[in-house]
């Protein structure tokens, strides 16, 4: 097993894109995979290969829309739910979580790592996920940690360093390690510009203000927008 080899889980967002520079930057060998599972907002699939294609780095697309009609109720997979607006913290944020996502993603590149012999799993989970995502907490990933030592004769392990850091601090991360965040999708909407107003957007508006830098992605007057609904001015 070469130990330097990783695999990192890249979604298209913020978090991985900032944890896929920082295993980089620790002298690690990424090979990155990204996952289309029917989201709403799949052309985050889009940013990620450019964004990995920047970085000369392999990347991976599995196709997992045949289990769509599996994974309904949630926002980001079914049509004909609204995705909400607000906070994460809110409770209307709970329409956004999909069935047992992450536990499939995390397998499937486990699986990967056991294939090309890397020794472990990049996942960028954060803190600010916790409230809504019972799939992005410490002890699931601790768990799922554990079991993929029982299911696989080769060692492979779960890393979200991210885990107990806000997006704040993933971003100031991120721009102490030059990342440019243009190259990042975070709206759940998917349409040709950001919502401004979905859970993801406003959390990203919030890490940004919170780092005193306007968000690449947006225009001058899309950044005021966005500053002004999470204030609360709008």
């Amino acid at each position: 097993m070469n130990t330097k080899k990783v695999i990192v889980i890249v979604s298209g967002g913020m978090d991985s894109a900032t944890l896929l520079y920082k295993v980089i930057t620790d002298g690690l060998e990424p090979y990155a995979v990204s996952f289309n599972y029917g989201q709403r907002h799949v052309k985050e699939l889009d940013y990620a290969k450019t964004f990995c294609s920047s970085l000369g780095i392999d990347h991976k697309v599995v196709d997992l829309s045949a289990i769509l009609p599996l994974i309904q109720g949630s926002s980001l997979t079914s049509s004909d739910i609204e995705v909400p607006h607000g906070h994460y913290a809110a409770d209307n944020m709970k329409s956004t979580v999909v069935p047992n996502r992450n536990m499939i993603m995390l397998s499937i590149a486990v699986g990967y790592a056991v294939s090309i012999g890397a020794g472990t799993v990049y996942f960028g989970a954060q803190s600010g996920d916790n409230s809504q995502y019972r799939d992005c907490r410490p002890e699931f990933l601790d768990r799922m940690d554990r079991v993929t030592s029982i299911a696989n004769e080769v060692l492979v392990h779960i890393e979200a360093p991210f885990i107990h850091m806000s997006k704040t601090d993933t971003v100031k991360l991120g721009l102490k390690l030059g990342i440019k965040y243009a190259g990042a999708w975070s709206c759940y909407e998917g349409k040709e510009r950001p919502c401004l107003r979905c859970g993801a957007c406003s959390e990203r508006a919030v890490a940004f203000r919170d780092n005193q830098v306007a968000d690449p992605l947006l225009t001058p007057e899309e950044w005021k927008e966005a500053l002004q609904i999470v204030e609360g001015v709008v």
